[in-house]
């Protein structure tokens, strides 16, 4: 051991060299490495989302928890199951052993769910599945605010969550505090009774509607073709020319006995920023990139495109992640500086 650093200490030139060069590495190492908000960890927690409009908190328990729960509950590794009902909504949580295989959990758990959905009543919605991941929270959250229609703020919202998206470090950018579209009709009463339509007629008329029909197939001796009668409602007019009731030669259409009108869903939440109606659009970068990097790139391409924007709507920044990591890397980065002359200081004098 005295040899060794005989011999280190007979060589200043050498070892200097080599710190340098250590330091210089470990410079551009943390300037390359990502700059993460929150560790990629992956728990084997899952939630199963189930909603159905207009549902007790106890019919929801009934109808959507249990018949669930006995399809999920022979799940292989599943350590605890935790079930919550609310009115109009369900939810399940499902925590595995830390073991698991989690690519193999997820694809069972996709199974047992969807058999489990011939178990749930006909109104209830698609169920979900949400996997828990630290890195998958939004790094930053846009906002659209202003004094404008509702449509008009969503389209813009709509505009800008593909010209987010298109960033490569961007995962995902989710429109939030907006409701869905809808055609309200608005029946005349008169005008059905006019016609001699009954509420069944119309209820069956527009429940066979909608439709893809297949209708057999033709086949020539040289090849078969397959034949369907298409009945799908794809825009506006198509909701207009819906038949309702055959009168002699003619046929009575959805929008000669009623009004039909673009509409929104009931609210079920709000977003308001400064006392503004507002959209949010929350951002999930991907995982094992800069949330720095992301964070400034999502923010310049924000503000090109609002240059094109009406002056009443307004863009703002929430939630940046990005702050708080500048403000650690300064404390982290002072540290190391400290560090690092100590080191050389100490080096130096020790190799005269």
């Amino acid at each position: 051991m005295t040899g060794m650093l005989v011999s280190i200490l007979q060589r200043p030139k050498t070892v200097l060299t080599l710190m340098v060069v250590m330091v210089l590495a470990g410079i551009l190492t943390y300037l390359s490495i990502p700059k993460e908000a929150n560790p990629d960890i992956d728990i084997p927690v899952y939630y199963v989302s189930i909603s159905q409009q207009g549902i007790s908190s106890k019919d929801a328990e009934r109808l959507l928890v249990r018949p669930m729960e006995v399809q999920l509950r022979g799940l292989e590794g599943l350590k605890e199951m935790t079930a919550v009902a609310s009115e109009g909504h369900a939810g399940i949580v499902l925590e595995f052993q830390i073991d698991t295989n989690k690519d193999k959990v997820l694809a069972d758990l996709r199974d047992k769910v969807d058999r489990g959905k011939a178990d749930l009543p006909d109104e209830a919605d698609e169920p979900e599945i949400y996997e828990t991941n630290f890195a998958l929270q939004p790094t930053i959250i846009v906002t659209l605010s202003g004094q404008v229609p509702e449509r008009a703020l969503y389209a813009q919202a709509r505009e800008l969550k593909d010209e987010i998206e298109a960033i490569p470090t961007v995962r995902e950018a989710a429109i939030k505090g907006n409701r869905d579209e809808l055609l309200e009709v608005v029946l005349d009463l008169q005008k059905l009774e006019s016609y001699d339509i009954t509420q069944a007629e119309l209820l069956n008329a527009l429940a066979q509607y909608n439709q893809l029909v297949p209708a057999g197939f033709i086949d020539d001796g040289k090849a078969r073709f397959n034949l369907k009668l298409p009945g799908l409602v794809e825009t506006a007019a198509d909701v207009y020319a819906i038949p309702i009731k055959q009168n002699g030669e003619g046929v009575v259409t959805l929008g000669q006995v009623g009004e039909i009108r673009r509409s929104f869903k009931d609210a079920s939440s709000f977003t308001r920023v400064n006392g503004e109606p507002a959209v949010s659009l929350e951002i999930t970068k991907r995982i094992g990139t800069n949330v720095i990097e992301n964070n400034l790139e999502v923010r310049r391409v924000v503000e090109k495109a609002s240059k094109n924007w009406p002056s009443t709507i307004r863009a703002n920044f929430l939630l940046d992640e990005s702050s708080n990591i500048f403000s650690q890397l300064g404390s982290l980065q002072s540290s190391i500086m400290t560090a690092i002359a100590l080191v050389m200081i100490v080096v130096v004098g020790a190799l005269g």
